[in-house]
């Protein structure tokens, strides 16, 4: 038996009926030319007859004698494939709001802790001769980033290569040396790294209480204003998802002087904008976001696990002026990486965790109702695959990163790379976020703002 990590821990202790822990994906896939009326039951046969399972796919907590639960990780040796992997379809005529709406049920249902925990859902009658894919894992087993890599390296850029392949079967692509070394070892590594990270993080305390404080140059949580999406939630989710061009986002991005990311994140700061405006319900302070930053260097970047640290971003919604807007957004992301790229990374974990901190709060009764939020949303950008990918020559269209919403936190907004265009999939609580699909046009005219405001 390998004991559960501290990190992952939260995951499994942190998950209720409310609030289910784990994250998602829906994959649009095009048919390829000539391709038959039976090609998604041939693709589900040729992914069936895949029973090679690597350890992470094998694994779910175990309860020791005594009846004690989440305290390791038991392996099946024998997985029950028809559970995890299911054919479905959408009724006739299939829409894409169909498509959503099953979406939505799905990701809002917990994963079972008595097998491993994980799910597929191979979806046909999507309109224009489409079919999707609908994963979800529990962030226990895999952080956002390791998903869609693994979910990459299923993929081939040749729409000539007919290979089937399935997550579950590939190996971590790098083994590091401290991976190969037996679990004494990797836990004393364990002990050790953080004992000098606790020492670590004491000579540094003066410069970093200069830098954030006296120069002001990080965002710290409890300075964002209450709002409807920062309330209880119920266990319901709703799901919206729609791509962009890369090059109009790259485009604002030249004429602004800014990153991707920024541009990104005024979007979403203009789309919440609107629709708290229409709800009559934004507040006269800055929404703040909580941003993921991958830690992970190249030698460990498809290992499970979380290696994920967050910056706070001033969202600057009190501004009409999207320029001015994104010019703000652009600066507080400035600010706060700066202060993160002068840390060595596992102090720089444990800043984010200490940002990162007031959410285990949310477990606490009357807390999230009597508190101000420590951000209002979360938003993070994921670097997906840089060219167009296939599965047994069927075309990627579209691939949607889906995440968790929690008590204080009913909407989360996730986006890929996805070859041209970034693809954004939003979750939402359906009760305390009604209309989330107004969000996606919402987005669409907070683009169309900021072209306007720095490209004309």
């Amino acid at each position: 038996m390998e004991l559960i990590s501290p990190t992952d821990l939260i995951f499994l202790l942190g998950e209720s009926r409310e609030h289910p822990m784990h994250v998602g994906g829906l994959s649009l896939y095009e048919l390829p030319d000539g391709a038959g009326p039976d090609f998604v039951r041939e693709l589900y046969e040729d992914v069936v007859a895949i029973e090679d399972f690597q350890p992470t796919f094998r694994k779910h907590p175990a309860t020791l004698l005594g009846g004690v639960a989440n305290v390791g990780w038991a392996y099946d040796d024998d997985v029950d494939l028809d559970y995890h992997l299911r054919r479905s379809a959408l009724p006739s005529p299939g829409r894409i709001r169909d498509l959503l709406e099953l979406t939505s049920r799905l990701h809002g249902t917990l994963l079972d802790r008595h097998r491993p925990l994980w799910e597929a859902h191979l979806i046909e009658g999507v309109p224009d001769g489409r079919f999707a894919v609908y994963t979800k894992v529990h962030h226990a087993l895999l952080d956002g980033v390791s998903a869609l890599k693994l979910t990459e390296r299923t993929l081939a850029t040749d729409p000539e290569d007919t290979e089937v392949r399935a997550p579950w079967a590939l190996a971590p692509k790098m083994r590091s040396r401290s991976s190969a070394a037996s679990p004494v070892n990797r836990l004393l590594r364990t002990v050790t790294d953080t004992a000098g990270a606790v020492a670590g993080v004491a000579p540094s305390t003066i410069k970093l209480a200069r830098a954030a404080l006296l120069e002001q140059q990080l965002t710290l949580p409890f300075g964002a204003p209450k709002t409807i999406l920062n309330g209880k939630i119920g266990g319901a989710r709703r799901v919206a998802a729609q791509s962009w061009p890369q090059d109009r986002i790259k485009r604002v991005k030249r004429a602004a002087g800014v990153t991707v990311n920024d541009v990104v994140l005024a979007m979403c700061a203009g789309a919440l904008r609107a629709y708290l405006l229409e709800r009559q319900a934004l507040p006269d302070t800055p929404l703040i976001a909580m941003v993921p930053v991958s830690l992970r260097s190249e030698a460990d970047a498809h290992a499970g696990g979380n290696q994920v640290g967050a910056v706070l971003c001033n969202l600057a919604t009190d501004l009409e002026d999207p320029a001015l807007r994104l010019a703000t957004i652009s600066d507080s992301m400035a600010g706060n990486k700066k202060v993160f790229a002068e840390l060595p990374k596992i102090q720089a974990m444990a800043l984010s965790a200490a940002l990162l901190s007031p959410l285990s709060l949310v477990l606490l009764p009357g807390v999230v109702g009597n508190t101000p939020p420590p951000f209002n949303v979360v938003i993070s950008n994921v670097p997906g695959p840089r060219q167009p990918m296939y599965w047994k020559g069927a075309r990627l269209t579209g691939n949607y990163p889906l995440s968790i919403a929690m008590d204080g936190q009913a909407v989360n907004i996730t986006l890929a790379s996805n070859a041209d265009q970034l693809d954004f999939g939003i979750v939402g609580c359906r009760r305390s976020v009604p209309s989330l699909q107004r969000l996606l046009g919402h987005l669409e005219d907070a683009l169309k703002d900021l072209e306007r405001a720095v490209c004309d």
